[in-house]
């Protein structure tokens, strides 16, 4: 898929309940490879979930399901990557890490991942 968006998902779990799970298998379908980043290892559908920050290269879209207090441990980590887009998920909105966004020229969005892909807009 040509327009398909590398996205690094931070907060990715195993719990199908949660809405982590259901981007990383949504952003799939939709053809956008994903890099699943959480605290404990383990799998989503066929993605594994990596516990360590790597440096991930073409990152389009980082989506952040962990809360505004866990954010500061991953503010460096999304700079470094420098996506286009930082998607702050509803519960995720943390007006530092928006303006850090901001400042280092990545878009940041608060919107949900997946109402945005459910309706063509991701």
């Amino acid at each position: 898929m040509s327009n398909s968006k590398k996205t690094l998902v931070i907060g990715a779990s195993e719990n199908p309940a949660r809405y982590s799970y259901l981007a990383v298998e949504k952003l799939k379908k939709y053809g956008h490879p994903v890099v699943a980043l959480g605290n404990k290892s383990g799998m989503i559908g066929d993605t594994k979930i990596i516990t360590e920050k790597k440096e991930e290269q073409d990152i389009d879209t980082v989506t952040l399901y962990i809360n505004p207090e866990l954010q500061k441990n991953y503010a460096d980590y999304i700079m470094l990557l420098h996506p286009k887009r930082l998607i702050f998920n509803p519960g995720t909105e943390n007006e530092d890490l928006y303006q850090l966004a901001k400042a280092n020229g990545i878009e940041p969005l608060e919107a949900c991942t997946l109402v945005m892909l459910g309706t063509g807009q991701y």
